[in-house]
């Protein structure tokens, strides 16, 4: 047996480490848990190479946004109020919306977007607004990607300010349906997965690459042996196996805990780092989305306590609904239920291009 394992599985081992040691990557992972009875959670963790502060934010409906690209820029009103998570309150990196769709973005090393001229004939969307464009204004993955599949807008990136980071994400949608897509810009030209089976998302390679690897490691029992490290194609894996091997149920308390059990496994420690791979990195925070219940949980990994939002609290109407914010970027401390915490704030600026 074990004669047998070796051989067939040098392989994939061979090709996973060439594939995950030919690029530097940020590291993060998606999961999303279908449970009985409409139980859909999704979770994702953070993982960068430096401080990413990151506050929770409540937008209401009808919020006038355009896409920070210049006068060539995509405008529109938005239709759902949301909960996010800003980086360094210049973008959104995570959130979920009143209907129930959750949008992650996640480091893609190869992504390559198209030209972009702010003279030109196509509109342009700040990276920093991926995120936001989909929950501003859509209820379903289906409706989001056949939006996007009319390119009438093209995504446009540039450098984290203050750093030699080029900005490379790919982007996550789920719903509370159990659908599922993934939104890369490969070669300049935008690909999208959409399939409710695509319930795991990490790093580099691209996605249709993490789904041929992973394809191989269903052969392998993960009771017998699942890949450990900290790079993108390992993570995929196990993120693959423990999300459907952990319990099925609609204990809305089990299945959170199970998706937080799972994004915590696939984690970087506080403070890692390996040699070599100076980008993969420390995890910074967590959210788990209970997008059946409409509880959104974030966990900062230098805070003791998970804290998280009820929906049914909160007011997106247009005529009353405020911004507002939770700051959480300076290590304050909350715990449970936290949206009588927030407060009435001007929103940040998306960073534009």
């Amino acid at each position: 047996m074990k004669q047998f394992f070796l051989k067939n599985a040098l392989p994939a081992i061979i090709a996973i480490v060439m594939l995950t040691t030919s690029t530097k990557a940020e590291a993060c992972t998606r999961v999303v848990y279908k449970g009985p009875n409409g139980t859909i959670v999704t979770g994702r963790s953070m993982d960068f190479s430096m401080e990413i502060p990151a506050n929770l934010w409540q937008f209401p409906r009808g919020i006038k946004r355009e896409g920070q690209t210049g006068a060539n820029t995509v405008k529109w009103t938005s239709k759902y109020g949301s909960i996010v998570v800003s980086s360094w309150d210049i973008a959104v990196s995570d959130g979920m919306n009143e209907k129930g769709l959750n949008a992650n973005m996640l480091w893609l090393n190869n992504s390559k977007y198209p030209p972009f001229e702010k003279d030109g004939n196509t509109k342009g969307l700040a990276v920093s607004l991926w995120a936001q464009y989909a929950l501003d204004n859509f209820a379903t993955v289906k409706e989001a990607v056949e939006q996007f599949r009319k390119e009438e807008f093209v995504v446009v990136t540039d450098f984290i300010p203050g750093t030699d980071k080029y900005t490379t994400i790919h982007l996550s949608l789920s719903d509370p349906t159990g659908d599922n897509a993934i939104l890369e810009y490969v070669n300049g030209k935008l690909v999208i997965h959409h399939d409710p089976s695509y319930t795991v998302m990490t790093n580099d390679p691209i996605f249709e690459e993490q789904l041929a690897i992973n394809e191989y490691w269903k052969e392998i029992p993960g009771k017998i042996f699942l890949p450990g490290t900290n790079r993108a194609a390992d993570r995929f894996v196990r993120a693959s196996y423990y999300i459907d091997a952990i319990p099925q149920t609609d204990n809305t308390r089990v299945a959170v805990a199970s998706v937080f059990s799972v994004i915590r496994n696939c984690s970087v420690p506080y403070g890692i780092s390996t040699e070599g791979f100076p980008n993969l990195s420390t995890t910074r925070w967590r959210i788990v989305a209970d997008q059946k219940n409409m509880v959104y949980y974030f966990e900062d990994a230098l805070s003791p306590n998970a804290v998280w939002v009820d929906f049914k609290n909160l007011d997106f109407s247009q005529s009353t609904g405020k911004v507002k914010k939770l700051s959480l970027d300076k290590q304050q401390v909350y715990a449970g239920e936290t949206s009588d915490k927030f407060i009435v704030t001007k929103p940040f600026v998306f960073q534009g291009i």
